[in-house]
């Protein structure tokens, strides 16, 4: 489960805040349980062991079902989580001048993709699973979603920096995960990524996710296919290449030209990666965040033209 800093992630935060469910929690990570069980291993009754699943169901910690039980239907409490995720708000730079770009999924310049691989547009899926062929359908550039399990899509982006601009760190932020068969929270995958050929490193997405819809994901969107990715936020500085924080190369934003009037930004799973477990790029419209590939490049202004821009 994922989480962030908003009123929408209360009932979960409410729901950890107690003693007695986070007991509830630690018993259902051994067993499903119904109310009665609860009740007696944490010495309650069982109408405040109700109340007290009913946070945690509200949350979506747990999930009950119905089930048979040697004295009728009793309800059964089943962990519905192994893992929570908060995420804060991404700390903005200490510069007060930007230049924002976002890139719509679909509008890549060169790709080399391997199956399993497709893309979507809001609407439908662009011609057919698992066919290369595919991306380079005309109805691609309205593609919304996209995964290969190896290869890489690269793509264009202006530079709006003028002479007396002086470039401080450059942010891009995108919706990812893997790309297993169907879905698979357990499916690692060393994710790469290029500026303008140079190699800024890798992250590791731990999984393909499709416990829950997205909630952006379209209801046409198939339910046992991938629904939603974790937001990640790649930031190149004076000091290094960072990933929500964490240092990923010392490839600094003076090594990756960033003057240039241009920039080739790439998306790739290699061939040496340790694991090769695909990558899904979420657009607007699909996903938990409502966004396509988010360029923002920070800087500082001088009084004077410094480097032109170059060609």
């Amino acid at each position: 489960m994922q989480l962030d800093i908003s009123t929408k992630s209360l009932p979960v935060y409410e729901a950890l805040a107690s003693q007695v469910r986070l007991s509830i929690i630690q018993h259902l990570t051994t067993r499903s349980m119904n109310i009665r069980e609860l009740a007696t291993a944490t010495g309650l009754s069982s109408a405040i062991m109700t109340m007290h699943t009913k946070k945690l169901e509200k949350a979506n910690i747990i999930r009950t079902e119905m089930v048979p039980g040697k004295a009728g239907i009793q309800k059964l409490c089943i962990l519905n989580v192994d893992r929570l995720e908060i995420l804060f708000p991404i700390k903005e730079a200490n510069f007060n001048e930007f230049h924002h770009t976002e890139v719509s999924v679909g509008h890549y310049t060169d790709f080399v993709v391997e199956p399993t691989c497709g893309l979507a547009t809001l609407e439908k899926i662009v011609g057919e699973f698992d066919e290369p062929r595919y991306f380079l359908d005309p109805e691609r550039v309205n593609a919304k979603i996209l995964w290969f399990s190896k290869g890489y899509v690269e793509y264009k982006v202006p530079n709006f920096l003028l002479g007396n601009h002086n470039p401080r760190e450059l942010e891009i932020s995108m919706e990812l995960s893997s790309e297993a068969p169907f879905t698979n929270e357990n499916w690692p995958s060393d994710i790469s990524f290029y500026l303008n050929n140079v190699n800024l490193g890798h992250w590791t997405s731990p999984g393909d996710f499709g416990d829950s819809r997205g909630n952006y994901t379209p209801e046409w969107w198939p339910r046992v296919i991938n629904q939603y990715g974790l937001l990640k936020c790649l930031r190149i500085t004076s000091n290094g290449t960072f990933m929500d924080g964490n240092r990923i190369s010392n490839v600094t934003i003076d090594d990756v030209r960033i003057r240039d009037k241009q920039w080739t930004f790439r998306i790739a799973v290699s061939d040496e990666a340790e694991y090769i477990g695909g990558v899904t790029i979420f657009g607007s419209g699909f996903g938990n965040y409502n966004q396509d590939i988010d360029f923002r490049l920070y800087y500082s202004k001088e009084e004077h033209p410094s480097q032109p821009l170059e060609k």
